[in-house]
């Protein structure tokens, strides 16, 4: 469920803007701050019916702009060679006496810190 979580929640990051007001409300209650449906639907004076309903549109729907757009794919393909190359520089700061690689480095993690 976790990963659901995080792979629903990444794909909100990149493609929230895309659903209607009422699909990222629910999104946001449903994932962002763990709301059940119930309490979602009490406070959109909705049946719970509805909220699961909307949900699941909203999820296929992130997953569709995914399988179309790919930006999630693609920034976290990026992500990891940005690491490698991290891991990279570091292995060479400690062979390599030059202050342009240590700062490349703290660039590449800073970086690296921000993307999350």
């Amino acid at each position: 469920m976790l990963e659901k979580v995080a792979r629903i929640t990444m794909l909100y990051d990149f493609y929230g803007q895309l659903l209607t007001d009422r699909q990222r409300d629910f999104v946001e209650f449903y994932y962002g701050q763990n709301l059940s449906l119930g309490e979602i639907a009490g406070e959109f004076n909705v049946t719970r019916q509805s909220v699961h309903d909307t949900l699941k549109r909203a999820e296929q729907l992130l997953a569709h702009y995914e399988e179309k757009l790919g930006l999630v794919s693609r920034y976290q393909a990026e992500r990891e060679k940005l690491v490698a190359a991290a891991g990279l520089l570091d292995e060479c700061s400690s062979t390599v006496k030059d202050d342009r690689v240590q700062r490349v480095k703290e660039i590449l993690c800073e970086f690296l810190e921000t993307g999350d």
